[in-house]
């Protein structure tokens, strides 16, 4: 059992804020926190590392007196393409978010730094063979992207998913993709995860930093509006439709030939600024509104869940 099973029993309910590009902000990790549950951000958010240094800082001292419940993670982009992980990595030394969440490539170049001050790594994975190499690395967790996640997505179903990884690993198991209630909630958790990640739905609260008309665009449209295509970043993606033809781009002439995968913060704040991405959760999002409102209701929900599967297991 590693030291990243003890998280899901410091929080109010298993559910973690993603860490979504452009979106997620210190105003939505706080906000998440003092709800309950672990709230996130990507280090790219922040365009210089002046500007990681202080958002880091802002969330730290936000949160120093909020005892074991305050749990937060830093995403990083471990990509080679990422040239600023080294100057990244400095600062996740100096202000030691609890969790180091590793994107887009090896979990390896972080663990040194972060298990030295005691914290614990999830590594996003797509399939199962990232999910074993993670596993080999010596990651506390493995994020499960699976089919429905919004922005780079994967392909497997999330129960199938959780079902393969139980086979060879006993830690912390967080899954996403198109869970958007308590209930997907519940099931997750009863189905073998630990934590459900959860972007969407929290793109649309108060907090969110996305722009008043892509959390609108979010609440108006449904499943038959996303569509997945690796011809904007050279990876699979979940975008809006209206956001594609928007920006004058064929949604169903995407061409991925001439994309390719470049996670410098400069070039992926430049090909996501008017390009906005969605999961499947969007179906059941009808309002925009305070995280501290939609974590009440995703508890309830989640009880409820909960209360159904005890009573049918009792008859």
């Amino acid at each position: 059992m590693t030291e990243g099973n003890v998280v899901p029993d410091s929080l109010r309910l298993p559910v973690v804020a993603a860490p979504m590009f452009l979106v997620s902000g210190p105003e939505l990790v706080i906000a998440a926190c003092a709800a309950g549950i672990v709230g996130s951000f990507p280090a790219p958010n922040c365009r210089t590392t002046d500007e990681l240094d202080r958002w880091l800082g802002t969330i730290g001292d936000a949160l120093r007196t909020s005892g074991p419940a305050a749990r937060w993670a830093l995403n990083l982009v471990t990509h080679s393409s990422n040239p600023r992980l080294a100057e990244d990595l400095r600062l996740v030394a100096e202000h030691r978010p609890p969790i180091v969440i590793t994107a887009l490539g090896s979990p390896r170049p972080v663990m040194e730094v972060v298990k030295g001050y005691g914290g614990i790594v999830i590594a996003d994975v797509a399939d199962l063979r990232l999910a074993r190499k993670a596993v080999e690395a010596g990651v506390d967790g493995l994020g499960c992207v699976s089919s429905g996640a919004g922005g780079h997505t994967g392909h497997l179903s999330p129960f199938a998913f959780v079902s393969a990884v139980r086979d060879f690993f006993t830690g912390l198991v967080v899954v996403g993709g198109g869970i958007s209630d308590g209930f997907g909630v519940a099931g997750a958790i009863a189905a073998g995860a630990d934590l459900v990640c959860m972007g969407t739905r929290f793109l649309a609260t108060k907090e969110s930093r996305a722009p008043e008309a892509y959390k609108r665009m979010v609440v108006d449209h449904g499943l038959d509006d996303l569509v997945v295509s690796a011809g904007i970043t050279g990876a699979a993606a979940s975008w809006l439709r209206p956001s594609l033809v928007a920006n004058g781009l064929d949604p169903e002439n995407l061409d991925a030939s001439g994309a390719h995968r470049d996670y410098h913060p400069a070039a992926a704040h430049q090909r996501w600024k008017d390009l906005w991405a969605a999961g499947q959760g969007l179906e059941t999002i009808h309002s925009v509104e305070s995280v501290t409102t939609l974590v009440a209701r995703l508890e309830r929900e989640y009880r409820s869940a909960l209360d159904r599967l005890a009573a049918r297991t009792r008859s």
